[in-house]
This record gives structure tokens, sequence and C-alpha cells, in this order.
């Protein structure tokens, strides 16, 4: 195929294909909630999914919800999430944000990006998946592996996530944003990783150019 270098011919492109690869995009976190979703996020920092699944049962079998969890010491929340990386910062920030969704907002979770980055823990990204996977509102959360496949496909000159996500939102319509970030995400796991990657071999670096160096 013709290679495509303009970014306005590169995302109707990467759109279609990413939609006959993933069809479907289940959320990688396991959840029952927005309450579970959004914890299940913040242990996701510097942690894979894959890890956050097998620490959030255990977690959420003693306390799934913000009334049982504020019951739970720090330190009890810490012993559990401890595989995941970070657990004094992640463990004190469950148990305050927990405190405060039940003092501040009824026991539910804010539905506002504003609410949700107030919260201690929760970042513009965290809130962005909360946001578009549990109340379904347009957001594109811009992880490190967005922010790397948008770099190699030379869709941003962005040097951080927040000027990639700005980059992104101008050039996807919003109707596919939700789904576009999962996409991106399933993408870069099994075509398109960071080390011993062969553009060529590439579904979508093979048409749209591979930035060099990336």
């Amino acid at each position: 195929m013709e290679k495509i270098t303009r970014k306005a011919e590169k995302a109707p492109f990467i759109v279609k294909t990413l939609e006959q690869l993933y069809p479907e995009t289940p959320i990688p976190l396991d959840h029952a909630d927005p309450y579970t979703l959004l914890v299940a996020v913040l242990l996701s920092a510097q942690c894979t999914d894959a890890r956050v699944n097998t620490i959030t049962p255990k977690l959420f079998a003693l306390a799934d919800a913000p009334e049982k969890m504020i019951k739970l010491s720090v330190e009890q929340i810490r012993e559990v999430i401890k595989p995941c990386g970070l657990s004094p910062r992640k463990s004190k920030a469950i148990w305050e944000l927990s405190n405060i969704i039940i003092h501040q907002h009824g026991g539910e979770v804010p539905q506002s990006f504003e609410h949700l980055e107030a919260l201690p823990g929760v970042g513009h990204k965290t809130a962005s998946v909360v946001m578009s996977q549990a109340f379904g509102v347009p957001a594109f959360p811009v992880d490190t592996h967005i922010h790397r496949l948008a770099t190699r496909w030379k869709l941003t000159s962005g040097k951080n996530v927040v000027q990639t996500e700005k980059d992104l939102k101008k050039l996807f319509e919003k109707k596919l944003w939700n789904k576009l970030h999962l996409q991106i995400i399933f993408f870069g796991r099994e075509h398109c990783p960071a080390r011993a990657h062969d553009p060529n071999l590439c579904p979508i670096c093979s048409v749209v150019g591979c930035k060099k160096g990336s």
C-alpha cells in the first residue's frame, strides 16, 4: 500500500485499521462500578493491568465501596496492594479519596473532571479513564503507551502527554475517543511494541511511516 504522510489522511486509515483489528474493546481493568474502576486505575500507575487484576479481587473482597474502605487502616490496604508498587502512597490515597467521596460526594464517585482531579492520587489521566469508561463522557486518556505511538506515527510533536492529548483530540472525531484510546493500547501491546519492533511488519507503521528512533 502507498505510504500516507499527511495527518489528515493518517487518521481515517488508523481508525479503519484499529476497528478491523479490535471491533470490541473490553476495559482491561476488572471492576464492578465507578468506585472499583477508580481504585483499579489508581493502582495501575507504574503497574501492569494484569497484575492489578490479580490484586483487586483480594482488596475488593475486603472493601468494594468507600464506606467499607475507610473501615480498613491504611496499613491494611497497603499490605494487600503491595505487589502493585508505590503502596505507601497508593494506600493513603485510596483511604483518603474514599473518605472524601463519602463526606463530600454522598458516597458516589463524582462525575466531573474537576472533582475527580481534586481527589488524592487522581491525576488527569486517571480522571479521563473514569469519565470515559465509567460514565461514557468523551475523553482521550493518554498514557505513556499512547504518547509513544502517537509520536511514532508522527501524529504529534508533543514532548508530553498533555500536548499529545490536545493533538489527538483535534485529529480524531470526539465520538471515537473513548473506544480509540483502548484500541491504540491494544494495538501497541500486540503489534507495535517499544522494543524489537519491525515497522515493515506493522499494520500501521508500514503505511503511515515511523519516526526515526521510536
